[in-house]
């Protein structure tokens, strides 16, 4: 390239780009990087980004009238992520986990355990880890020994929770364990307590608390934008086979759809606001003549009311056609989640006056994985010893609703509740700090 040609180019780039990005078109136009050039000229910063600290970033190519796009991740060095132990085998960690483990930035699989050897040696070879950190249930003393793991995520049935929380925090292991946390509030006290004894994390996978659409409706109600919510819909159901599944066992599941899926109502619901409900009044039905609900319910349909004055209204079922969704009514909007529970899919709308018109805004986020989202933050907190917003007190506050629940609803009358002993007034007083750009 001649010299004239050399300057004509940094003089359109600076006229092109703006001053911002004089020092990485310079480096990009300088003869030193030529050889690095795509087929076809040189590079520009539109193209190419430039390195800013620990991150690659990109300048706005979109015009005014679209979004600006997200930055590239910057995920990172795996040698500085914390090291997971997935205990359990079963459909989340291979359907799920696994694969979020992979879009995850700060956190990464180092060792399995599983009661099924052959099942675990496979998942071992297929996800890079290594054959002397597959465990049994029983190898707590030589996870120990393993530095590597930092952390253990429990996905098992919900009433061995407890026992293996215990032995994850005496092998000074921190602990993000599946909701729900146990299979009843005594439990899960003393894996609060087994915890913080040990000076170990424990945090319980609230998931729909980090997932944006979640996230968004909660910013919306609390910023008071339109009004005070009024009432809460929330709903959770779907279609329930396999009788011989360890989820229709009292013994292992302890309970039936209020504990694994009604429990994202009510926790959701007291997510989005922030507060403990006074009182709960639930119904509970189950088919008789279908044996899969010998042991647990099917259909749960319970109302909290907050010291606010909101009401919500939650139903929950095994026996329906899937549907998950939530609604938010306040004085001057309807704020509707479509699959506010799903994996993936959510839809927000939010349907408010406007002018002498009724507006409905389709509201459209960025799509992320929320498993990845749950694990990274927790990670977080165990690199930079945090507390987690969803802590072991979250998910027993959600064991002594559910036993409200089942209370109110074997003797047809409300049941009082509130805040746990000691916690005072406020906002979130079962949670830790609100959730930042950096998760």
């Amino acid at each position: 390239m001649a010299d004239d040609d050399l300057h004509l180019s940094r003089r359109n780039l600076l006229r092109a780009g703006g001053a911002t990005l004089t020092g990485a078109a310079l480096a990009m136009a300088s003869p030193a990087s030529a050889a690095q050039n795509p087929p076809g000229g040189p590079a520009v910063p539109a193209d190419t980004g430039a390195v800013q600290g620990s991150r690659i970033v990109f300048p706005n190519w979109r015009g005014p009238g679209d979004r600006t796009p997200p930055p590239p991740p910057a995920p990172m060095p795996l040698e500085k992520r914390v090291g997971f132990c997935l205990v359990g085998l079963g459909r989340l960690s291979l359907e799920e986990l696994l694969p979020a483990f992979a879009e995850s930035k700060k956190a990464r699989i180092v060792a399995l355990m599983s009661g099924s050897p052959d099942k675990a040696k496979l998942v071992a070879q297929q996800y890079g880890v290594a054959p002397d950190a597959v465990y049994g249930y029983g190898d707590w003393d030589r996870l120990k020994q393993n530095a590597a793991v930092q952390a253990v995520y429990i996905v098992t049935p919900n009433a061995v929770h407890r026992d293996q929380v215990i032995a994850a925090a005496g092998a000074g292991k921190h602990v993000l364990c599946e909701k729900p946390m146990a299979a009843n509030s005594a439990e899960a006290r003393d894996m609060i307590a087994a915890c913080e004894r040990a000076n170990v994390r424990l945090m319980i996978a609230y998931r729909c608390q980090y997932e944006p659409y979640n996230r968004e409706v909660a910013r919306l109600v609390r910023s008071g934008a339109y009004g005070r919510p009024r009432l809460i819909q929330a709903f959770n159901g779907q279609t329930t086979g396999l009788p011989e599944q360890w989820r229709l066992k009292k013994a292992l599941a302890g309970g039936g759809a209020l504990p694994d899926i009604g429990i994202y109502c009510l926790n959701t619901a007291r997510a989005v606001l922030g507060e403990e409900p006074v009182s709960v009044q639930a119904q509970i039905f189950s088919p008789p003549e279908d044996p899969k609900f010998a042991e647990v319910e099917e259909t749960v349909s319970f109302t909290l009311r907050f010291p606010s004055g909101t009401i919500a209204q939650c139903l929950t079922s095994y026996g329906v056609h899937e549907a998950r969704r939530m609604s938010v009514h306040t004085q001057a909007a309807d704020i509707a989640l479509e699959n506010a529970f799903a994996y993936e899919g959510q839809r927000l709308i939010v349907s408010h006056k406007d002018g002498p018109q009724e507006s409905r805004d389709n509201r459209v986020l960025a799509q992320k994985n929320q498993f990845a989202l749950e694990i990274d933050h927790f990670a977080r907190c165990v690199l930079e010893n945090r507390r987690p917003r969803t802590p072991g007190e979250e998910g027993l506050q959600d064991h002594v609703l559910m036993e409200a629940i089942y209370e109110s609803a074997r003797t047809g009358a409300p049941v009082t509740v509130g805040p746990p002993p000691g916690a005072g007034g406020g906002l979130d007083v079962t949670r830790g700090p609100e959730l930042d750009e950096a998760g």
